[in-house]
């Protein structure tokens, strides 16, 4: 059910989504009232900003649905991370970054037809400025909708996917022509829609099978094993170059046993620290929006797949603000002579 140039059914265009005259409140009641970490709740970023935008969708799910429910446990797990300095780094990034929360995306699930096209426009609307936006899934449909928004303003987009799966499966056609809602065959429509050029995109942590890779480059799970974090990290910073780059990580690249909250865990996945080192080595990449997606807080232990998800939020924030200047430190290693020994 992408959007696309026929009237009506699957094909509907979108004009500003508003609440139901019925309803007492501005947002889906499955919206929160907590923002990332804690930053000033806005109506509109602002150039400059580093914006987080909710995307509570969950009707793309092929498996076990809940990630409605993910940007809100996302920003509560953020609390914690505003607490101490960043680490590694030493600092802190809200002296460099100027953070906003936009809230929850209004999705009008009365008419499903129409979400697709209500994502682009929220993201378009948060970007149009020259903010950073970050968006929080929701299922990782909601990148479909987000690339097209970024491609708007950067033309076509370098991928740098994180996942178990490589949301690359062919999409089914409706009897009208339209093409399916679905969280594991979005990227396919997007490089058959221009927004993504296979060449320079990289997937990272891959542990199932597709037959057709619609010429990604899949840095996959065993990869990362044999290589390591950090020289895959480089691998993927040369393909991309200096090429505009969009970051999606589904949570489920990470082992279940990391982050068992999520729609279709997969066994095998990276650790988190194998994510983050990757992540963090990244910084030379010309990055222009992001998302982190398929939290299900449902099926969380201790909310340890939402603290993963909101630390890597929180390392974006980081990213940006290394990028405004700010100058990392870290524990000094013990000097020759230090270490014991004859």
């Amino acid at each position: 059910m992408l959007p696309g140039n026929t009237p009506g059914g699957a094909h509907a265009s979108y004009s500003s989504a508003s609440p139901s005259p019925a309803c007492l409140s501005s947002e889906q009641t499955y919206s929160g009232t907590h923002t990332f970490l804690r930053a000033a709740r806005v109506k509109q970023a602002k150039a400059g900003d580093f914006a987080i935008l909710g995307v509570p969708l969950d009707i793309a799910t092929s498996n076990r649905p809940g990630a409605r429910l993910g940007p809100d446990a996302v920003r509560s797990a953020s609390a914690q991370l505003a607490e101490l300095k960043a680490y590694p780094g030493g600092f802190n990034p809200l002296d460099y970054v100027h953070l906003v929360d936009l809230g929850d995306a209004w999705l009008d699930y009365g008419f499903p037809q129409t979400i697709p096209a209500a994502i682009e426009e929220t993201a378009s609307n948060a970007i149009s400025d020259g903010a950073f936006l970050c968006s929080l899934g929701g299922d990782h449909f909601i990148s479909y909708p987000l690339l097209k928004a970024h491609a708007r303003k950067h033309g076509p987009l370098t991928l740098i996917h994180f996942d178990a799966h490589t949301d690359t499966w062919t999409p089914r056609v409706g009897k009208d022509g339209s093409i399916e809602i679905n969280h594991g065959t979005m990227f396919a429509q997007a490089i058959d829609d221009g927004l993504i050029v296979p060449s320079t995109s990289s997937q990272v942590g891959i542990r199932t099978w597709v037959d057709d890779a619609k010429g990604m480059n899949i840095f996959d799970n065993m990869v990362v094993a044999e290589k390591g974090a950090a020289a895959v990290a480089a691998m993927v910073t040369e393909l991309a170059g200096d090429t505009p780059c969009y970051l999606t990580i589904d949570i489920d690249c990470l082992d279940p046993a990391f982050a068992p909250g999520t729609g279709t865990p997969v066994a095998g996945g990276l650790a988190t620290r194998e994510l983050l080192t990757m992540l963090r080595k990244l910084d030379s990449l010309r990055i222009v929006g992001c998302d982190v997606v398929e939290v299900a807080p449902a099926y969380d232990q201790g909310g340890i797949t939402a603290l993963a998800a909101a630390t890597v939020v929180y390392d974006q924030v980081c990213r940006v603000a290394r990028k405004n200047g700010a100058e990392p430190v870290f524990y000094p290693l013990p000097r020759d002579g230090q270490l014991g020994g004859d």
